[in-house]
């Protein structure tokens, strides 16, 4: 490969350092700066490491791809209508190539790696104190070694530069690493990083969404989980000459319990992480009861950092660190009101840059006994879908009937339904599914107004740290493990979904178990907590991976996605007005076996001969 090719940006060029209105992002923009300048002064030097902050998070962006992000290329979501064809759409109709897929992962990445390796080795010119200068290393190392896991999650194993900074005509080499090879660089960074003890286990203040101890423990617990999962741990995926690109050659159950022990690092760090469970609504548009309510706020966090307590029939609890308290991993971006403008309903200014909610996820979200509608003590309504349900669903999802806030009317309905009178939210007209997603709009701000609410959002959160224990727990100990950890609370699979579902407001009913089955088999289990990460993480961009990683998107995402349309009736002799619910088709989804991982794009792949192309994609572009 030449060096002017993508793979890499080699030429500092024109230094922008990124303005943002939001805590230590707050830089002055430069430009027309070279590299001598840049690390001569402390401020720019500061403000390049703030530019490689800026991309933190970028794959998991509600709008990646123009129409959608990840979500509308799973089950979750459905793309808004596009004369285009995105990468989210090609995934989700099977048509996905190394020619039509977007290269921002692959472009976005190494630039990155690459700003991280010249930061590593000029930082020290800059006249910046001794101690900050050690912890700006720390966190552009660990940056680096994100990076590599966002390359690493879509691609299998990848060219690793190390610190190598390459020259404008010097050949970069395109060989690819095998994915163990990857998987040991991050991890041995991430603790090396730990180890220099030179990074706070925490941040707060206008030091939130900095990287942390506990930032590098979540990097590791994540790669183990990946690393243990059945798509990596010797499933034989892939050809000859990629296996070993994409997993392990063996299947080792020891991976389990590598990755159990790194989650169980991570539910012990330093910091007081633990789950944001408030059950009392602040600020907007009332106060009062709201079981689940701490699940919306942990989803903007900026807006509630005087919550400290909370006193309900639940429970008293405190929180030094009021919204951030269960939050690692933050990308942090302006005051604006583009996520309302992704999100919203068109009668409050939105776009549908976010995509629609699919039924099928809608109808997983448990009755608020926690157990499935049809095994409920509770009558599942269709027309009334947040009725005696966990209160996820109505955070989560915009429904007919929603309430939201639409300028200065924070009860505001959002009516979806079709026929006479329907608005421009209806069904067919305002949304292809019937729904929108609701999951990160802010109560107190819409797509239509000037208020601009904070944006920042969580990459990493305590609840994700818990699952990933209770899946590492479940498949290495058994579904009927429990142990006693630091904080000397007990934990074990059953234990972590039951605290997920006590946070989330559902109740517990008179055998505490939360809706949760006695006695789980493991594969029980298994599904359980496959189910739990739907619901709590929707539109967070776990469930794209999460279902390769498992081995199940051949089920999950070969199926036909589903809405909700409503109708309303008005009899023309009695003028009596009724409302006929009605599940239909939206479109099927079609999953084909080289998805599992994304392509490297062909632009890259045609000027190196030795980058080799994830598998069975040669085969898809011929066809």
């Amino acid at each position: 490969m030449k060096a002017k090719g993508n793979l890499f940006v080699l030429l500092l060029g024109i230094l922008g350092i990124v303005s943002c209105n939001d805590s230590f992002l707050d830089q002055t923009a430069t430009t027309d700066l070279d590299e001598e300048s840049v690390f001569a002064d402390s401020a720019y030097a500061t403000g390049f490491l703030t530019e490689i902050y800026a991309d933190i998070g970028f794959d998991t962006d509600l709008d990646r791809f123009g129409n959608g992000g990840l979500q509308v290329a799973t089950d979750e979501s459905e793309a808004r209508a596009s004369s285009t064809i995105s990468s989210g759409v090609a995934f989700a109709t099977g048509t996905v190539n190394p020619i039509i897929v977007t290269n921002d992962v692959w472009g976005k990445c190494y630039a990155n790696i690459r700003r991280c390796n010249k930061f590593l080795q000029l930082a020290d010119r800059a006249p910046i104190a001794a101690a900050t200068l050690l912890q700006y290393k720390a966190e552009a190392r660990f940056l680096r070694a994100w990076y590599y896991y966002i390359l690493l999650r879509h691609y299998g194993g990848v060219p690793i530069v190390y610190d190598k900074i390459y020259g404008a005509n010097e050949k970069i080499d395109a060989t690819r690493q095998s994915y163990e090879t990857c998987v040991e660089y991050i991890i041995s960074e991430c603790n090396a990083i730990v180890n220099d003890n030179v990074l706070r286990p925490r941040n707060a203040g206008r030091s939130n969404g900095r990287i942390s101890q506990a930032a590098c423990l979540a990097l590791i617990m994540r790669v183990t989980l990946d690393a243990a999962s059945p798509l990596h741990n010797g499933s034989g995926f892939g050809t000859d000459k990629t296996k070993l690109l994409l997993g392990y050659a063996d299947k080792d159950p020891q991976r389990w319990g590598r990755a159990y022990e790194a989650a169980k690092r991570c539910m012990q760090m330093q910091g007081d992480y633990r789950l944001f469970e408030c059950h009392t609504r602040h600020k907007f548009p009332d106060d009062g009861p709201e079981p689940g309510w701490g699940f919306y706020a942990v989803q903007s966090p900026a807006e509630f950092v005087n919550v400290t307590s909370d006193n309900t029939s639940r429970g008293t609890f405190t929180y030094p660190y009021a919204s951030y308290q269960e939050i690692i991993l933050m990308k942090k971006m302006p005051l604006k009101i583009t996520t309302c403008q992704l999100l919203d309903p068109p009668s409050c200014g939105g776009n549908g840059g976010a995509g629609y909610a699919y039924y099928d996820l809608a109808k997983c979200f448990p009755m608020i006994d926690g157990k499935p509608i049809g095994e409920s003590a509770y009558t599942y309504n269709p027309l009334q879908p947040a009725q005696n349900r966990d209160p996820r669903f109505d955070i989560s999802i915009i429904y007919n009937g929603s309430r939201i806030c639409n300028q200065q009317d924070y009860k505001y309905p959002v009516y979806t339904y079709q026929g006479e009178n329907s608005t421009s939210d209806a069904v067919h007209s305002g949304t292809p599914t019937g729904l929108y997603t609701r999951k990160m709009l802010p109560r107190a701000a819409s797509g239509n107004w000037w208020i601009e609410p904070p944006q920042s959002r969580p990459l990493i959160r305590f609840a994700e740290v818990m699952l990933d224990y209770a899946e590492a727990a479940n498949e290495w100990k058994g579904p009927d493990f429990q142990e006693t950890l630091a904080d000397g609370n007990t934990y074990g699979p059953l234990e972590v979904l039951k605290l997920i579902r006590r946070r989330a407001g559902i109740d517990a009913g008179a055998d505490g178990m939360y809706g949760l089955k006695v006695g789980m088999t493991q594969q029980e289990m298994r599904e359980a907590i496959q189910l739990e990460r739907r619901i709590e993480l929707a539109f967070e961009g776990f469930r794209f991976f999460d279902v390769r990683r498992w081995m199940i998107a051949e089920q999950t995402e070969n199926q036909l996605m589903h809405g909700i349309e409503i109708t309303r009736v008005v009899d023309e002799e009695t003028g009596k007005v009724s409302y006929e619910p009605r599940e239909f088709d939206v479109r099927p989804h079609i999953f084909r076996r080289a998805m599992y991982f994304w392509p490297i794009p062909y632009a890259e792949t045609v000027k190196s001969p030795e980058l080799i192309q994830n598998p069975y994609y040669d085969e898809m572009v011929s066809e």
